[in-house]
């Protein structure tokens, strides 16, 4: 129950644009008056208080962490909502799995704002669990007001080519009063004017500048996004003086170690540091995700639900205490939100694999021993982007081999749902220098992805997650093997956000162990099968073509 109370802080007003000394009376969950105690400057003896912080775009699914214990960690920092596009566990679970969500969030007082998933599955070109339709989407927002928005629009092809499915997706969204969100890496000019004009609102893709330009020209929101993988901070923090009115800060996917170091706060603090004014930036932190998304959040005004924070200053953002509706829910990076039961739920197919499903031969009639050239996918650390290369690749005995000397290892993607071959391709850019790690988590279908430098690593990593029904593995070298179990959806742990986020950090130092120089190996495995971002990915139907949206016909060229 919230209690009333008063305390005395340099009060940070975003809509007048002002800090002032004053005393916040609270009641009955709400900023009853805020009394300015006099001077207007502020009085370096006070702490500061200001709205809490947004993540404007988030996968909680990716944190590894059902809701409620995401949002233990979560106030910790700061934080008193998240933007949650619930299309990971909808992948494997369809509606059954957004509803999942909204359940398990609805045990804690965060103020999660979950939307209607658009892409489920995400594309024709991959095995999901599961289908979301547009009646679904219909039904989600007619039965359920909390889901506040249409999630990103992954399909833009289908979105510039007018498609009937997709515009229809849009047009519900549009009749029930809610934003839908975009997903539409590297479209500029034109494409993203047309992209736009077709209902879309919002972008957290934008890796440079000039096409985040484009977008707000086009009166899109741009989402300045640093999560574990995708890092877009540097290319975009410097486009805010121009356009604060318009942006918004979002971590997108944030595994479980990182998010108990920080949220929001992070990259607030970091804004300010390069010199960025400090109300703006907390406009862009705070402010417009709650108009945009007409969060029920309140904003620090006499009227508001009493959810706000306190820090030390306006310089490292240290949280003192963290309130919801007038209830203190953290205090000094403690949580005060009691954790909540955990139902496991999942859709999952274990089966055997071999050493001998990863093979890769050579086409008939080429000698044994010969030369070959492959298609080569290249990752980068801090991006879900990749490059394409043909290159000259190591063949013993008629198979194509992983090549170490040259970064070359073997991707795969299993499908999780029902016992079909595997899909194999080839990676640089993990510089594993033996074994092989696997994980469920693999954006946006969930099969099984995995990375090694032999078949038989390989085969035994998949195994493993096989057998947790779903998690991430590490197989050495030297046979050691580490399992973190992930049995809600094959997606999240029903174990405490602390205790899984040590367990994270256990198994992501042995992949980094393994030669990685990956900030986030695992995260970025997971990307690897995410075909609506170019250039080529796999799929556990194949090689794709991110550009071209199409398959590629053989991962062997000759």
């Amino acid at each position: 129950m919230p209690l009333d109370f008063s305390l005395q802080a340099n009060v940070i007003d975003l809509f007048s644009n002002t800090i002032t000394p004053a005393t916040v009376h609270v009641a009955g969950g709400r900023i009853r008056q805020i009394e300015p105690l006099g001077p207007t400057a502020p009085d370096p003896a006070l702490p500061y208080a200001l709205p809490g912080f947004v993540d404007a775009h988030v996968h909680v699914e990716s944190s590894l962490l059902v809701p409620s214990e995401f949002a233990r960690l979560a106030v910790t920092h700061g934080t008193v909502a998240t933007v949650s596009d619930p299309h990971e566990i909808g992948n494997v679970l369809g509606v059954a799995g957004v509803k999942y969500m909204l359940a398990n969030a609805a045990q804690v007082p965060f103020k999660f704002c979950f939307g209607a998933p658009s892409c489920v599955p995400a594309t024709p070109f991959e095995t999901a669990g599961a289908e979301i339709t547009a009646a679904d989407i219909e039904a989600l927002f007619h039965d359920h007001p909390e889901i506040g928005y249409l999630a990103e629009m992954m399909n833009w092809p289908g979105v510039l080519s007018r498609d009937a499915g997709v515009m229809e997706k849009i047009a519900l969204a549009q009749r029930y009063n809610r934003p839908v969100d975009g997903h539409a890496p590297g479209l500029v000019g034109d494409d993203a004017r047309r992209y736009a004009e077709a209902g879309i609102s919002t972008d957290h893709e934008c890796f440079m500048a000039g096409e985040a330009v484009d977008k707000l020209a086009a009166g899109m929101k741009i989402l300045i996004r640093e999560g574990s993988a995708a890092r877009n901070f540097e290319a975009l923090i410097d486009l805010l003086p121009a356009h604060y009115e318009q942006m918004m800060f979002c971590s997108d996917d944030k595994h479980p170690d990182t998010l108990l170091l920080g949220h929001i706060n992070q990259l607030v603090q970091r804004a300010v540091a390069r010199g960025q004014d400090v109300l703006q930036v907390l406009r862009v932190a705070c402010r417009n995700p709650v108009e945009h998304y007409r969060l029920p959040v309140g904003l620090l005004r006499e009227g508001d639900p009493a959810d706000f924070i306190v820090v030390d200053d306006l310089v490292d953002f240290k949280v003192r205490q963290t309130y919801l509706d007038g209830v203190l829910v953290a205090e000094n990076g403690e949580t005060l939100i009691a954790a909540a039961p955990v139902e496991v739920v999942n859709n999952f197919t274990p089966h055997h694999v071999q050493a001998q499903d990863f093979e890769v031969s050579i086409a008939q009639g080429i000698q044994p021993n010969a030369n070959a050239t492959v298609r080569l996918i290249e990752c980068f650390d801090g991006q879900l982007i990749t490059a394409r290369h043909d290159e000259p690749a190591l063949v013993e005995n008629g198979q194509v081999v992983a090549d170490l000397s040259h970064d070359m290892l073997k991707l795969t993607v299993v499908n999780r749902y029902h016992a079909a071959p595997p899909a194999v391709a080839f990676i640089r850019g993990f510089g594993l220098k033996g074994g092989a790690l696997a994980s469920s988590v693999g954006h946006d279908s969930h099969n099984i992805t995995a990375v090694g430098c032999d078949d038989t690593s390989l085969a035994r990593a998949v195994q493993l997650v096989m057998e947790a029904r779903g998690g991430l593995a590490v197989v050495s070298p030297d046979g050691t093997e580490l399992v973190l179990p992930l049995p809600v959806a094959g997606l999240m742990s029903d174990q405490p956000g602390p205790k899984v986020a040590a367990a994270y950090s256990a198994i992501d130092a042995a992949a980094k162990a393994l030669g990685s120089p990956l900030q986030a190996p695992f995260m970025t495995l997971s990307f690897m099968a995410l075909l609506v971002i170019p250039s080529l990915k796999l799929s556990d139907k194949g090689l794709f073509d991110g550009e071209a949206f199409r398959f590629v016909e053989n991962v062997v060229v000759s």
